[in-house]
């Protein structure tokens, strides 16, 4: 993923219909896996220590998966199923990395889709505290189609919903996410793979550009089926003045061995 949307070898969108992902039977699940709809998933989260977290780091791990490994495995598996996007992006033919990713069509598969419907009430709140800090504005609605509807009228209609691969020696720069003016602050990636197991490697970083100071940074092991909530762009960091912004970028580490999928989930489309 990179600040602007480059598009290369581009696929064909469809009028396909959305993709339901199975989630297996539930009977004789091993314990530790998650239960339930998505949204009620999302719902069971420590949303009180995200927030904490996010003021204090710019990302916050969630405390349990969000998805089963079999539908982790059924995410990866789109890959292969050049229907589902758009479009794909070779990361060395842009200097963005190496690696690929692809960006599906509006046409979400449903476990995609429903992820992304329930992450962005619950970071809503922040988001917009997080405006009210800085004494920015709020521009998002309570309902998510209807913020995606501004941001088309605004000009940036196109999907910004990422599935990555990463294979050994692949890596991704450090970036952010924006698209254009219609920007909202929070995103989430979603590990599909089994560190240690699938792949090593491939940490999640994070810097942090702070005022007359040198950069922090951190890295972060994404669990299979977990998600992470990280800052789109900045955050607000608090001075002696009041708040100031912290920009943030972030990227993945250098993939040693196996293959490493995640699931991006981004809240404006794109130009």
């Amino acid at each position: 993923m990179t600040d602007t949307d480059t598009d290369t070898d581009t696929l064909t969108d469809t009028d396909a219909n959305p993709m339901t992902v199975p989630t297996g039977p539930g009977a004789g699940r091993p314990a530790g896996r998650p239960a339930g709809h998505l949204a009620e998933r999302v719902g069971r989260q420590d949303w009180d220590a995200l927030a904490g977290e996010l003021d204090a780091y710019g990302h916050a791990l969630t405390g349990g998966p969000l998805l089963t490994p079999d539908e982790c495995h059924d995410i990866a598996a789109l890959y292969e199923k050049t229907e589902h996007f758009r479009t794909t992006v070779d990361m060395a033919r842009h200097r963005f990395g190496s690696g690929q990713y692809r960006y599906f069509t509006h046409d979400l598969p449903a476990a995609v889709r429903e992820l992304r419907e329930a992450f962005y009430p619950r970071l809503l709140p922040i988001a917009r505290e997080w405006a009210a800090r800085l004494g920015h504005p709020a521009p998002w609605p309570d309902a998510l189609g209807e913020w995606i509807a501004m941001c088309h009228e605004a000009g940036q209609a196109r999907s910004a919903q990422i599935l990555l691969r990463y294979g050994a020696g692949d890596w991704n720069a450090l970036h952010r996410d924006v698209f254009g003016e219609m920007l909202f602050p929070l995103q989430v990636v979603v590990g599909l793979d089994v560190p240690g197991a699938d792949f090593t490697g491939g940490e999640f970083i994070m810097t942090e550009q702070r005022p007359r100071a040198q950069s922090r940074g951190s890295a972060t092991t994404l669990p299979q089926g977990h998600g992470l909530v990280f800052t789109t762009r900045d955050r607000p960091v608090a001075s002696r003045r009041g708040w100031s912004t912290g920009p943030m970028r972030h990227g993945v580490s250098t993939v040693r061995s196996g293959r490493r999928h995640t699931l991006g989930l981004v809240f404006h489309d794109a130009a």
